[in-house]
Protein backbone atom coordinates (compact mmCIF):
# COMPACT_ATOMS: atom_id res chain seq x y z
CA UNK A 1 0.00 0.00 0.00
CA UNK A 2 1.95 2.45 -1.47
CA UNK A 3 -0.57 5.45 -2.67
CA UNK A 4 -2.22 7.15 0.23
CA UNK A 5 -4.59 9.99 0.61
CA UNK A 6 -5.05 12.21 3.51
CA UNK A 7 -7.62 14.79 5.10
CA UNK A 8 -7.21 16.98 7.77
CA UNK A 9 -4.20 19.38 7.40
CA UNK A 10 -4.01 20.49 10.94
CA UNK A 11 -1.33 20.68 13.89
CA UNK A 12 -1.29 16.86 14.01
CA UNK A 13 -1.92 16.12 10.05
CA UNK A 14 -0.01 18.09 8.30
CA UNK A 15 3.75 16.52 9.98
CA UNK A 16 2.40 13.33 9.85
CA UNK A 17 1.50 13.43 6.00
CA UNK A 18 4.88 15.27 5.44
CA UNK A 19 5.94 11.74 7.39
CA UNK A 20 4.71 10.12 4.84
CA UNK A 21 5.95 11.63 2.42
CA UNK A 22 9.78 11.35 3.31
CA UNK A 23 8.95 7.52 4.19
CA UNK A 24 8.84 7.16 0.40
CA UNK A 25 4.51 7.17 -0.09
CA UNK A 26 2.38 8.83 -2.41
CA UNK A 27 0.22 10.94 -0.79
CA UNK A 28 -2.85 13.30 -1.83
CA UNK A 29 -4.09 15.21 0.50
CA UNK A 30 -7.95 17.39 1.03
CA UNK A 31 -8.25 20.42 3.40
CA UNK A 32 -10.84 22.96 3.38
CA UNK A 33 -7.73 25.54 3.47
CA UNK A 34 -5.94 25.92 0.41
CA UNK A 35 -2.71 27.00 1.91
CA UNK A 36 -2.36 23.48 3.64
CA UNK A 37 -2.46 21.92 0.97
CA UNK A 38 0.00 23.97 -1.10
CA UNK A 39 2.48 23.81 1.77
CA UNK A 40 1.93 19.79 1.33
CA UNK A 41 2.48 20.55 -2.67
CA UNK A 42 5.71 21.91 -2.37
CA UNK A 43 6.98 18.72 -0.65
CA UNK A 44 5.28 16.74 -3.33
CA UNK A 45 1.68 15.78 -2.58
CA UNK A 46 -0.61 15.94 -5.05
CA UNK A 47 -3.63 17.94 -4.48
CA UNK A 48 -6.94 16.89 -4.45
CA UNK A 49 -10.54 18.43 -4.71
CA UNK A 50 -12.41 16.57 -2.80
CA UNK A 51 -13.06 13.77 -0.54
CA UNK A 52 -13.80 11.17 -3.18
CA UNK A 53 -11.04 12.40 -5.45
CA UNK A 54 -8.71 11.76 -2.17
CA UNK A 55 -9.94 8.00 -1.79
CA UNK A 56 -10.01 7.38 -5.69
CA UNK A 57 -6.39 8.25 -5.68
CA UNK A 58 -4.87 5.30 -3.70
CA UNK A 59 -5.55 2.21 -1.66
CA UNK A 60 -5.68 3.65 1.45
CA UNK A 61 -7.17 7.01 2.92
CA UNK A 62 -6.69 8.34 6.45
CA UNK A 63 -8.84 10.94 8.09
CA UNK A 64 -7.44 13.09 10.82
CA UNK A 65 -10.68 15.43 11.51
CA UNK A 66 -11.76 17.10 14.92
CA UNK A 67 -14.79 15.03 15.80
CA UNK A 68 -17.62 12.17 14.63
CA UNK A 69 -19.45 14.86 12.76
CA UNK A 70 -16.85 15.99 10.43
CA UNK A 71 -15.71 12.76 9.78
CA UNK A 72 -19.40 11.54 8.91
CA UNK A 73 -19.72 14.46 6.59
CA UNK A 74 -16.24 13.40 4.84
CA UNK A 75 -17.05 9.78 4.36
CA UNK A 76 -20.79 9.98 3.47
CA UNK A 77 -21.87 13.57 2.17
CA UNK A 78 -21.22 14.80 -1.08
CA UNK A 79 -18.42 14.03 -2.77
CA UNK A 80 -17.14 11.85 0.04
CA UNK A 81 -14.91 9.03 0.47
CA UNK A 82 -17.44 6.46 -0.74
CA UNK A 83 -18.17 8.15 -3.83
CA UNK A 84 -14.57 7.48 -4.56
CA UNK A 85 -13.31 4.48 -2.66
CA UNK A 86 -13.21 1.05 -4.50
CA UNK A 87 -13.92 -2.30 -3.12
CA UNK A 88 -11.72 -3.07 -0.90
CA UNK A 89 -10.74 0.53 0.03
CA UNK A 90 -9.34 1.15 3.62
CA UNK A 91 -10.24 4.29 5.84
CA UNK A 92 -8.01 4.69 8.88
CA UNK A 93 -9.64 7.35 11.30
CA UNK A 94 -6.47 8.48 13.49
CA UNK A 95 -8.39 11.44 14.86
CA UNK A 96 -10.29 10.58 18.20
CA UNK A 97 -14.04 10.50 18.31
CA UNK A 98 -16.67 7.75 20.30
CA UNK A 99 -16.09 4.06 20.36
CA UNK A 100 -19.68 4.47 19.44
CA UNK A 101 -19.81 6.42 16.42
CA UNK A 102 -16.33 4.58 15.20
CA UNK A 103 -18.53 0.84 15.07
CA UNK A 104 -21.28 2.81 13.08
CA UNK A 105 -18.94 4.15 10.52
CA UNK A 106 -16.99 0.75 10.11
CA UNK A 107 -20.67 -0.80 9.75
CA UNK A 108 -21.43 1.81 6.98
CA UNK A 109 -18.62 0.85 5.27
CA UNK A 110 -18.64 -2.24 4.88
CA UNK A 111 -21.98 -1.71 2.96
CA UNK A 112 -19.67 0.18 0.13
CA UNK A 113 -17.05 -2.67 0.51
CA UNK A 114 -14.62 -0.35 2.95
CA UNK A 115 -12.50 -1.57 5.31
CA UNK A 116 -12.02 0.60 8.40
CA UNK A 117 -9.10 1.13 11.00
CA UNK A 118 -9.28 3.25 14.08
CA UNK A 119 -6.28 4.15 15.07
CA UNK A 120 -5.96 7.71 17.16
CA UNK A 121 -2.75 8.27 17.94
CA UNK A 122 -0.78 10.06 21.29
CA UNK A 123 2.60 12.58 21.50
CA UNK A 124 0.84 15.56 20.64
CA UNK A 125 2.95 17.78 17.85
CA UNK A 126 5.98 16.89 18.58
CA UNK A 127 5.27 13.06 18.31
CA UNK A 128 3.57 14.28 15.35
CA UNK A 129 6.49 15.55 13.76
CA UNK A 130 9.18 13.64 15.27
CA UNK A 131 6.95 10.53 14.20
CA UNK A 132 7.55 9.03 17.63
CA UNK A 133 3.81 9.10 18.34
CA UNK A 134 1.85 6.41 20.02
CA UNK A 135 -0.77 4.56 17.85
CA UNK A 136 -3.49 2.44 19.03
CA UNK A 137 -5.49 0.13 16.59
CA UNK A 138 -9.14 -1.12 16.20
CA UNK A 139 -9.98 -3.16 13.55
CA UNK A 140 -9.56 -6.42 11.50
CA UNK A 141 -6.20 -7.93 12.49
CA UNK A 142 -5.52 -9.09 8.51
CA UNK A 143 -6.49 -4.99 8.00
CA UNK A 144 -4.14 -4.10 10.39
CA UNK A 145 -1.18 -6.10 8.97
CA UNK A 146 -1.61 -4.86 5.83
CA UNK A 147 -1.44 -1.18 6.99
CA UNK A 148 1.46 -1.45 9.70
CA UNK A 149 3.97 -0.08 7.31
CA UNK A 150 1.91 3.12 7.41
CA UNK A 151 1.95 3.29 11.17
CA UNK A 152 5.70 2.47 11.26
CA UNK A 153 6.49 5.59 9.81
CA UNK A 154 3.96 7.56 11.39
CA UNK A 155 4.68 6.12 14.97
CA UNK A 156 7.10 4.57 17.42
CA UNK A 157 4.41 2.32 19.06
CA UNK A 158 1.73 0.69 17.46
CA UNK A 159 -0.11 -1.85 19.05
CA UNK A 160 -3.13 -3.75 17.71
CA UNK A 161 -6.46 -3.48 19.96
CA UNK A 162 -9.21 -5.49 19.14
CA UNK A 163 -11.97 -5.28 17.28
CA UNK A 164 -13.43 -2.00 15.89
CA UNK A 165 -13.91 1.07 18.08
CA UNK A 166 -10.79 -0.53 20.73
CA UNK A 167 -8.53 2.14 19.52
CA UNK A 168 -11.26 4.70 20.08
CA UNK A 169 -11.59 3.38 23.73
CA UNK A 170 -7.83 2.81 24.05
CA UNK A 171 -6.89 6.60 23.11
CA UNK A 172 -9.95 7.59 26.05
CA UNK A 173 -8.22 5.66 28.75
CA UNK A 174 -4.96 7.50 27.23
CA UNK A 175 -6.44 11.05 27.75
CA UNK A 176 -7.67 9.88 31.18
CA UNK A 177 -4.86 9.13 32.59
CA UNK A 178 -3.18 12.10 30.48
CA UNK A 179 -5.31 15.02 32.21
CA UNK A 180 -5.30 13.41 35.96
CA UNK A 181 -1.13 13.62 35.23
CA UNK A 182 -1.27 16.94 34.06
CA UNK A 183 -3.32 17.86 36.80
CA UNK A 184 -1.04 16.69 39.57
CA UNK A 185 2.05 18.76 37.68
CA UNK A 186 -0.12 21.65 38.41
CA UNK A 187 -0.62 20.76 41.96
CA UNK A 188 2.53 20.16 42.30
CA UNK A 189 3.73 23.30 41.46
CA UNK A 190 1.37 25.49 43.04
CA UNK A 191 2.16 24.05 46.37
CA UNK A 192 5.92 24.16 45.70
CA UNK A 193 5.52 28.31 44.68
CA UNK A 194 3.52 28.45 48.00
CA UNK A 195 6.02 26.53 49.78
CA UNK A 196 9.35 29.42 48.69
CA UNK A 197 10.42 26.29 46.69
CA UNK A 198 12.49 26.61 43.27
CA UNK A 199 9.52 25.60 41.24
CA UNK A 200 12.64 24.69 38.44
CA UNK A 201 14.34 22.64 41.36
CA UNK A 202 11.41 20.91 41.93
CA UNK A 203 10.81 19.89 38.46
CA UNK A 204 14.20 18.47 38.55
CA UNK A 205 14.26 16.95 41.38
CA UNK A 206 10.73 15.08 40.68
CA UNK A 207 11.48 14.10 37.14
CA UNK A 208 14.29 11.99 38.57
CA UNK A 209 12.40 9.97 41.37
CA UNK A 210 8.98 7.96 41.50
CA UNK A 211 6.57 11.68 40.45
CA UNK A 212 8.49 11.34 36.85
CA UNK A 213 5.85 11.63 33.86
CA UNK A 214 6.03 12.92 30.51
CA UNK A 215 3.63 16.15 31.78
CA UNK A 216 6.40 16.61 34.43
CA UNK A 217 9.15 16.64 32.13
CA UNK A 218 7.48 18.64 29.10
CA UNK A 219 4.40 20.36 30.02
CA UNK A 220 5.85 21.38 33.56
CA UNK A 221 8.82 23.67 31.74
CA UNK A 222 6.16 25.36 29.84
CA UNK A 223 3.99 26.58 32.89
CA UNK A 224 7.12 28.05 34.52
CA UNK A 225 7.76 30.04 31.24
CA UNK A 226 4.46 30.69 30.35
CA UNK A 227 4.10 28.95 26.99
CA UNK A 228 0.58 28.17 26.14
CA UNK A 229 1.51 27.49 22.71
CA UNK A 230 -0.82 24.39 21.68
CA UNK A 231 0.93 21.06 20.87
CA UNK A 232 -3.02 19.88 22.17
CA UNK A 233 -5.81 22.14 21.81
CA UNK A 234 -7.77 22.66 25.25
CA UNK A 235 -10.90 23.20 23.05
CA UNK A 236 -9.69 19.11 21.76
CA UNK A 237 -8.95 17.97 25.12
CA UNK A 238 -12.52 19.23 26.16
CA UNK A 239 -14.15 17.24 23.08
CA UNK A 240 -12.33 13.89 24.10
CA UNK A 241 -13.21 14.51 28.14
CA UNK A 242 -16.93 14.50 26.76
CA UNK A 243 -16.16 11.78 24.91
CA UNK A 244 -14.32 9.79 27.41
CA UNK A 245 -17.01 11.03 30.29
CA UNK A 246 -20.39 9.98 28.03
CA UNK A 247 -18.19 6.61 27.34
CA UNK A 248 -18.01 6.11 31.18
CA UNK A 249 -21.46 7.19 31.73
CA UNK A 250 -22.51 4.18 29.43
CA UNK A 251 -20.51 1.64 30.62
CA UNK A 252 -21.64 2.92 34.20
CA UNK A 253 -18.09 3.79 35.59
CA UNK A 254 -17.36 6.74 37.53
CA UNK A 255 -14.56 8.60 36.51
CA UNK A 256 -14.78 11.44 39.08
CA UNK A 257 -10.89 12.71 38.49
CA UNK A 258 -11.80 12.96 35.41
CA UNK A 259 -15.09 14.97 35.63
CA UNK A 260 -12.90 17.47 38.30
CA UNK A 261 -10.20 18.50 35.42
CA UNK A 262 -12.94 18.87 32.56
CA UNK A 263 -14.47 21.17 35.08
CA UNK A 264 -10.75 23.26 35.53
CA UNK A 265 -10.39 23.16 31.78
CA UNK A 266 -14.14 25.09 31.69
CA UNK A 267 -11.98 27.87 33.67
CA UNK A 268 -9.58 28.19 31.09
CA UNK A 269 -12.12 28.22 28.27
CA UNK A 270 -14.36 30.77 30.04
CA UNK A 271 -11.07 32.99 30.20
CA UNK A 272 -10.16 32.65 26.44
CA UNK A 273 -7.96 29.92 26.29
CA UNK A 274 -10.07 27.40 23.76
CA UNK A 275 -7.42 27.74 21.38
CA UNK A 276 -4.18 27.23 24.08
CA UNK A 277 -2.34 24.22 25.00
CA UNK A 278 -3.69 22.05 27.66
CA UNK A 279 -0.34 23.05 29.90
CA UNK A 280 -2.56 26.27 30.24
CA UNK A 281 -4.56 23.92 33.01
CA UNK A 282 -2.27 25.81 35.69
CA UNK A 283 -4.40 29.00 34.86
CA UNK A 284 -7.53 27.84 36.22
CA UNK A 285 -5.94 26.92 39.68
CA UNK A 286 -3.97 29.88 40.01
CA UNK A 287 -6.84 32.23 39.60
CA UNK A 288 -8.25 29.72 42.27
CA UNK A 289 -5.10 30.49 44.78
CA UNK A 290 -4.64 33.97 43.59
CA UNK A 291 -1.10 33.19 42.88
CA UNK A 292 1.15 32.14 39.73
CA UNK A 293 3.58 29.29 39.88
CA UNK A 294 6.30 30.89 37.83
Amino acid sequence: MKRIGWIGLGIMGSPMATNLLRAGFEVAVYSRTPSKVAALEKLGAVAASSPSEVASFGDVTITMLPDAPDEEVVLFGPGGVVEGAPPGHVVIDMATISPAATRAFAARLATHSVEMLDAPVSGGEGGARAATLAIMVGGKKEVFDRCLPIFQALGRKVVFMGPHGSGQMTKLCNQVAGVLTLQSVVEALLLASAGGLDPQKVLEVLSAGSADSWNLRNQGPKMLARDFAPGFFVRLQQKDLRIAMETAGELGVPLPGTALVRELFRVVEAHGGRELGVQALVTALEKMAGRTVA
